[in-house]
């Protein structure tokens, strides 16, 4: 009976685990600062979390898929800037005013964001190229696309209702980007979960051979994904430069390692075949309540960093070891 017990027990530990070292976490934290589970800084997390959440939900379809996109920082800086710069030159040249000149910038903003999902599809399906190299590329030719039609400066052309996107609260409390990373997160839990694209992306991600074989088009599930991930950067490139009401060629600097973080941190494999939403959602929660503790700790950037990466080599092994239990 006693054996029994231990095993239920360590089968719910293996299931729960993030859950359970999530919650330590949040008690640990509670005890070390008075001012951690405030109203305040409780939905100060949660918004600070919402501009890379609702990318690593992306990136959670894209690393489920057997691939990877690490040009999502300079993607979100770009549609700052094209954003902005539409806006302005559309005022500056008489055609609209800047309050409605912004919509033609992000609709602008949003089919750039298609089309640099559906290239990076394309160079990593049609040429066999791998996925990190490509978007590596990818990352630096949008980094250098952004300055240069920024000519290096913030483009500080944004209407003052803008600002609500990125800053504004709901019935005055609930913070707008929250809303907006709980949108995101029902919708592609509902595609990767519920929906014959989703079933494809776990085959194509678990044997993209065997599900070629099966009948898939595995270049389209992919090409899909890569759009899909910059679709969700250029909602989060339209909320940072709203937060901040300018465009600038530097944002996100480093913002696909906190993606890629959360994914890991959720359960999923690098390898490809094994992710949910659910588990990224509590990665980048986990992610978000560990940085607010520690600035509320005054512990210094570079120790941040350092631990951050130490729980990404953990969440690997820990993953790694699940996996193969299971085998």
């Amino acid at each position: 009976m006693e054996k029994s017990n231990s095993s239920v027990l360590a089968k719910i530990l293996r299931k729960y685990t993030l859950e359970i070292i999530l919650i330590l976490t949040i008690i640990v934290l509670s005890f070390l600062s008075p001012y951690f589970l405030t109203v305040n800084n409780l939905f100060n997390i949660l918004r600070n979390i919402s501009l890379q959440g609702v990318i690593a939900f992306g990136m959670t379809i894209v690393i489920v898929a057997g691939e990877l996109d690490i040009s999502i920082s300079s993607s979100v800086a770009l549609t700052g800037v094209i954003t902005a710069l539409v806006a302005g030159n559309l005022e500056s040249a008489g055609i609209m005013s800047r309050s409605a000149g912004v919509i033609p910038g992000m609709i602008l903003s949003l089919i750039v964001s298609i089309i640099i999902g559906f290239m990076n599809g394309w160079l990593v399906t049609k040429y066999k190229i791998p996925a990190m190299i490509v978007t590596l590329a990818m990352q630096n030719i949008l980094y250098g696309i952004a300055a240069l039609i920024s000519k290096g400066f913030p483009v500080i052309t944004l209407p003052n209702w803008y600002s609500f996107i990125g800053s504004g609260r709901v019935f005055k409390v609930v913070p707008f980007p929250v809303v907006i990373l709980l949108i995101f997160f029902f919708i592609t839990f509902f595609l990767l979960s519920y929906t014959k694209y989703g079933r494809a992306v776990f085959a194509v991600g678990g044997n993209a051979e065997a599900a070629r074989l099966s009948g898939l088009n595995v270049k389209k599930t992919k090409i899909i994904s890569f759009i899909l991930i910059q679709v969700c950067c250029w909602f989060s490139g339209i909320m940072l430069s709203s937060q901040v009401m300018s465009g600038t060629f530097t944002f996100a600097k480093g913002w696909e390692m906190t993606a890629i973080s959360s994914v890991v941190i959720g359960g999923a494999s690098i390898a490809g075949g094994i992710g949910n939403m659910w588990g990224t959602m509590l990665g980048i929660i986990f992610l978000g309540v560990l940085t607010n503790g520690m600035t509320l700790l005054n512990v210094n950037d570079y120790t941040q960093y350092v631990v951050r990466g130490a729980l990404i080599i953990f969440a690997v092994l820990l993953s790694a070891t699940q996996q193969h239990h299971n085998n």
